[in-house]
């Protein structure tokens, strides 16, 4: 049987109080979703987060997010380790990566810890623009151009927005038939399961052998019931 190796991808989006960490600015929502072969796997990684400093209410009007509400929230030196350990070494799906990478790598390295390496990030935005020059390239656009529903979008959310790139990034990639592999890998589990329970069933014990002809009535039986419901049959009756 061929073993697939899986692709493993992170779709990934951040929400701050503003638009650059060096004025002070912080981040106050992650959200990561996992694609394996270009399929969601299920698996997400998203969080608040407090940052310790109010929050405008220009930021406030793109996302709805208020400072009242990040009081109880985790700082983000209680997440980075939880953050990092859930993309490892994945490739990284963002949207305009220049701006969430800037803000990640900047807390990140207030911690001492290791940024986030940009030869492992890939750029929808950049990639949207090359593929449609001229054309709007934002999420929202993008979702529309490629039929994403994205109704539920009246604010900006981190974890929404992820979920939205998500589908816009498989469809920038070539569409669903991208995860044909992993649909490939798992038609190969069911096969071997079903070749499991055949060789399980076939080890099973077998009736007893019959050692007694059958009688006339069970021939002139089986006889009616082949003629009368198959058109060609491997006893010879026509």
């Amino acid at each position: 049987m061929i073993q697939l190796m899986s692709s493993r991808e992170i779709c990934l989006d951040i929400e701050t109080t503003g638009l650059d960490p060096r004025d002070g600015h912080k981040i106050i929502e992650i959200a990561c979703v996992e694609l394996v072969n270009k399929i969601k796997s299920g698996k997400v990684f998203h969080t608040y987060v407090n940052p310790r400093r109010e929050v405008p209410r220009e930021a406030f009007n793109i996302h709805g997010i208020s400072t009242e509400f990040l009081k109880d929230k985790p700082i983000f030196d209680h997440i980075a380790h939880k953050f990092l350990d859930f993309v490892k070494d994945a490739q990284l799906v963002i949207h305009n990566s220049a701006f969430d990478s800037k803000f990640l790598n900047y807390e990140l390295k207030i911690l001492g810890l290791q940024g986030l390496d940009m030869s492992r990030i890939t750029d929808t935005l950049l990639i949207a623009r090359k593929k449609f020059p001229g054309s709007p390239a934002s999420l929202d656009a993008l979702c529309k151009r490629f039929n994403v529903d994205s109704s539920r979008r009246t604010k900006h959310g981190a974890l929404l927005d992820t979920e939205l790139l998500c589908d816009v990034y498989v469809e920038l990639m070539g569409g669903a038939q991208a995860g044909l592999g992993f649909e490939v890998e798992k038609k190969s589990q069911i096969s071997a399961k079903v070749e499991q329970t055949i060789v399980e069933n076939q080890t099973k014990k077998t009736l007893p052998k019959r050692d007694f002809p059958a009688s006339e009535d069970d021939l002139k039986n089986h006889k009616e019931f082949v003629m009368k419901n198959f058109k060609s049959n491997l006893w010879g009756y026509c």
